[in-house]
């Protein structure tokens, strides 16, 4: 402002710059927030189906009479694991995520639901149930 108190037009073009770039830094930061997130819980429920996975393997690889005992944890939100003869497919936040497991010998599809306790055992006729 001079003695008059107007504001010039270059104070005024100076503000409205800074502005712009003020904005363009918070909307950056906010998506790479985000981001960070987003890939932070799909590690985690990846984690989670790997784990499973290597879990049915290892019943599996053992043979008959063996079983393991295994909770899906709740913390990182609801989800649904699939259990077929070939993968293991979880299901969450509208997001879908695929392993691969050794091929397995079973009747039925299986879903396994956050939050719950599973015992997967190989039977006596070398199929592998989960209850």
């Amino acid at each position: 402002m001079d003695k008059k108190g107007f504001i010039s037009l270059e104070y005024l073009f100076s503000i409205f710059i800074v502005l712009i770039i003020a904005s363009g830094l918070l909307f950056f930061s906010q998506s790479t927030i985000e981001s960070s997130n987003n890939i932070e819980d799909t590690m985690q429920h990846r984690l989670i189906l790997d784990k499973t996975a290597n879990l049915i393997n290892q019943v599996n690889a053992h043979g008959e009479g063996y079983c393991a005992y295994f909770h899906l944890d709740s913390k990182p939100g609801y989800y649904v694991i699939t259990v077929e003869k070939d993968k293991l497919t979880i299901e969450f936040s509208n997001k879908k995520g695929e392993t691969l497991i050794l091929p397995i010998s079973t009747d039925e599809k299986y879903k396994l639901y956050s939050g719950r306790s599973y015992l997967v055992s190989k039977s006596a006729n070398g199929k592998i149930v989960i209850t």
